[in-house]
């Protein structure tokens, strides 16, 4: 790409007019970088140099003082790097190494300098620039010593898969026969290929479990000529190269696979697969799901479930973040419901019972609703099932009741505790068909009062689990829609939330319990995350969300434009700070044998995360109040 272009195309230099591009140019410098070489390294003084991409890939490393790597992001075609110490001269920060053969346009300082003297808004950008990157770095630096206060030294869990996978990948073509490539799978000694079109794009993967179970297997398919686009998964699952870890976890266990490709921006870079997974990390994370599927009884099912708790201490000692644990854990739960459910129907034929005489969907609620169930902690379930006529009411409601007492029986054996109000799918009123689920959101409505309220947010995060969606998706429309002809609910939604405030006090101290068990502590989950829930969803209820999730919903508000940008920023990130306080905490009670009961004592934290959970709970605050005035409950 020529300079010139380039400049043209990158901010701030797009701001300038290309008469003063083109006097620019000679002043420029380029240079090659070469495959795995770094361009400079952390602690090492200034360059004096910006450096912008013109072609290649190059990832900022940082090194903590145990000497562990950790890439923290990339810089591709059109961006720039070295900018904080090109505008201090400090020392650099972080690694910059080259993925790939990096070419890079640099401009040196002194020619910088009189650029940004003669075009104010090309000093703005970088003021702001740096200014942002900063309030990064300062975040990062908070969230790193929450962890080590903890006593939790591993390995960071957010390496990139650019940092972990495979490259180069090997690769056949679409046109290769069966037989080019198995030869390519055995000389390598690898267990898949990446297959690619005519113009190198990746288009699917083929397996040595392909070759088996779609050729070897099927006489009527021993033909030599069989082509490998015939064989292939076409669904090749990618990420692009700054994914996490998790997001390749993730990948793996949701659809069942054990080779994630790396693409950017429709080229292969690499290849992830569960031996690099493996090498990474030394949990067993990836055979649970095996162990999941495999098992066909709840007493095997308890036995594969251990192995989840572990993954969670795993994930909080890997330095993972709220949002991380969450999608992990709740991929696991969501698995070993499902399990249990197929366990339970299939014991219901064994006894005589038949199938369901109905289409039904299982929902959980509550936190398992939201996909915030960290740790298991009681049941919040139910079941819908399809209208039916009512002279077959009683016998399908029977079959129903007794699916939901096996199913539920077994989530006690597996770990998920009776539900202490009986919102769980052995109670009748939490199990039962369309139109008397309707019903209910009707009565809720109506009543409105304080017991009735607080039974009704639990069941506004429902979401499905198994069997037909469809009837969940047709509840949450209906619940829409009487929101929308009677919002006077979501008045006394905001009114029950607000009827408790955070735990601060006029001079911003925190107010704890003076006496008793939790002297000198406050429920981080009903006193402060609670409120982040309840607010969250009002909002959500009202314009309609089916997205279940705190944070989920959150990003469907900004997207509508109901909340700013920056009160969702600072909303979110306070309410992932607040749980990281609320899981840490859990777990190091856990540890030492003690019950995890959501309880902190914020005198025993360091100045730094009283301060960062201080201000996390006054965003609570702010949100509480504007919530308040938003649906006009007295006193805000």
């Amino acid at each position: 790409m020529p300079v010139l272009s380039l400049l043209k195309d990158v901010a701030p230099f797009s701001y300038l007019d290309e008469k003063t591009l083109k006097e620019l140019v000679p002043h420029l410098q380029e240079q090659t970088f070469p495959r795995n070489s770094y361009v400079f390294k952390q602690n090492q003084p200034s360059l004096r140099k910006l450096f912008i991409v013109l072609s290649g890939v190059a990832e900022v490393i940082v090194t903590n003082e145990k000497s562990i790597d950790s890439v923290v992001a990339l810089r591709r075609v059109k961006e720039f790097f070295g900018e904080t110490v090109f505008l201090t001269d400090k020392n650099y920060p972080a690694s910059v190494k080259a993925v790939e053969d990096l070419h890079c346009v640099i401009i040196p300082k002194e020619v910088f300098e009189d650029l940004i003297s003669k075009f104010p808004a090309v000093a703005n950008f970088f003021t702001k620039m740096l200014g942002d990157r900063l309030r990064d770095m300062f975040q990062e630096v908070v969230i790193e010593q929450s962890y080590e206060a903890y006593g939790m030294e591993a390995q960071p869990f957010r390496k990139r898969v650019i940092d972990i996978m495979s490259s180069p990948v090997v690769t056949c073509s679409i046109k290769n026969n069966i037989f080019q490539v198995a030869q390519i799978l055995t000389e390598k000694n690898i267990s898949a290929l990446v297959v690619v079109d005519e113009n190198n794009s990746p288009v699917g993967l083929i397996t040595e479990k392909d070759l088996v179970s779609k050729v070897l297997t099927k006489s009527e398919c021993l033909d030599i000529r069989l082509t490998a686009d015939k064989v292939m998964s076409p669904n090749l699952i990618s990420l692009p190269p700054e994914a996490f870890f998790y997001q390749a976890l993730l990948a793996m266990v949701r659809n069942q696979i054990r080779h994630v490709a790396v693409v950017d921006q429709g080229r292969l870079m690499g290849i992830v697969t569960v031996r690099d997974l493996m090498k990474s990390r030394a949990t067993g994370t990836l055979t649970i799901v095996d162990d999941i599927e495999t098992r066909d009884s709840i007493t095997g099912l308890i036995e594969a479930s251990k192995e989840v708790d572990k993954v969670l201490t795993a994930l909080i000692a890997e330095k993972a973040g709220f949002s991380e644990i969450c999608e992990v854990i709740t991929e696991f739960y969501d698995r070993l419901t499902r399990k249990t459910i197929e366990i339970s129907l299939q014991e219901m034929l064994d006894e005589g019972h038949g199938s369901p005489p109905v289409p039904f969907c299982w929902i959980t609620m509550g936190s398992g609703g939201r996909k915030e169930q960290t740790s298991r902690t009681d049941q919040d379930n139910g079941i819908i099932y399809e209208d039916v006529p009512e002279d077959k009411a009683e016998v399908v409601s029977k079959y129903f009741h007794l699916l939901a007492t096996k199913i539920v029986n077994g989530l006690i054996e597996i770990g998920f505790a009776k539900c202490k109000g009986n919102v769980m799918a052995t109670n009748p009123e939490w199990c039962k068909p369309l139109r008397e689920w309707e019903l209910t959101v009707n009565r809720g409505i109506a009543e409105s009062v304080p017991d009735m309220i607080r039974q009704f947010t639990i069941f506004l995060d429902f979401r499905p689990i198994y069997g037909d969606r469809n009837l969940s998706a047709q509840l949450h429309q209906y619940v829409f829609r009487v929101v929308k002809e009677s919002p006077i609910i979501l008045h006394f939604l905001a009114k029950d939330d607000l009827a408790n405030g955070v735990p601060l006090g006029f001079f911003r101290q925190f107010i704890t319990d003076k006496s008793g068990e939790h002297k000198d502590e406050f429920d981080l989950k009903r006193s402060v995350c609670v409120h982040v829930v309840d607010c969250i969803r009002i909002f959500a209820i009202r314009e309609s969300i089916s997205e279940t999730s705190t944070l989920g919903r959150l990003r469907e508000l900004a997207n509508k434009e109901i909340l700013n940008k920056e009160d969702v920023e600072l909303f979110d990130t306070a309410y992932e700070t607040l749980m990281m306080f609320r899981i840490r905490e859990n777990q190091r009670k856990l540890s030492l044998g003690l019950h995890a009961d959501n309880y902190i004592n914020p005198y025993k934290l360091t100045k730094k995360e009283s301060t960062v959970l201080k201000e996390a709970i006054m965003a609570v605050d702010r949100l509480q109040n504007f919530t308040g005035s938003v649906f006009r409950v007295e006193g805000y």
